[in-house]
């Protein structure tokens, strides 16, 4: 399949976010394991090896279309003052990357790139899962405070 520049720039886009959120993620853990909230750390942790997954699968396609997976400047991290804080700014982090992946499934599927398409779209429910369990999360908190 000839490099189409476009869907070479969405995979280097959800490549960069996924490599951000890994890093993100495992700050987030390091920190909630240093406020004794082991609970949290640990799904940071596995919230941070399933974006490692991600990556993965981004490199994997990448490297099949012929295209060289680059490293990438990172934006820095935001990890958050408080667990609430921490999930807010994860919740961001998720809606851009839903918003990313919808429109690159989208321009896949009308270039005809299944395979790309499929990627995509598998990582577009992951992210969405993602961000049902941060608004549970996040309404749990409130719900705690409330009381």
């Amino acid at each position: 399949m000839a490099t189409d520049p476009r869907r070479t720039g969405y995979l280097m886009r959800a490549l960069s976010h996924e490599l951000a959120a890994v890093q993100q993620y495992l700050a987030q853990a390091s920190l909630t394991a240093m406020w004794q909230l082991g609970e949290h750390s640990g799904r940071f942790r596995s919230d941070a090896e399933e974006e490692l997954g991600h990556a993965q699968q981004l490199i994997e396609r990448m490297l099949l279309l012929g295209i060289p997976s680059n490293g990438t400047q990172l934006p820095p991290i935001r990890p958050g003052r408080s667990l609430e804080e921490m999930l807010l700014i994860d919740r961001e982090l998720e809606i851009e990357a839903i918003r990313l992946y919808e429109e690159a499934a989208h321009y896949c599927a009308r270039m005809r790139d299944g395979e790309t398409q499929a990627l995509f779209a598998g990582l577009l429910q992951d992210e969405l899962g993602h961000l049902r369990s941060l608004d549970r999360m996040l309404a749990e908190i409130r719900q705690g405070a409330a009381s």
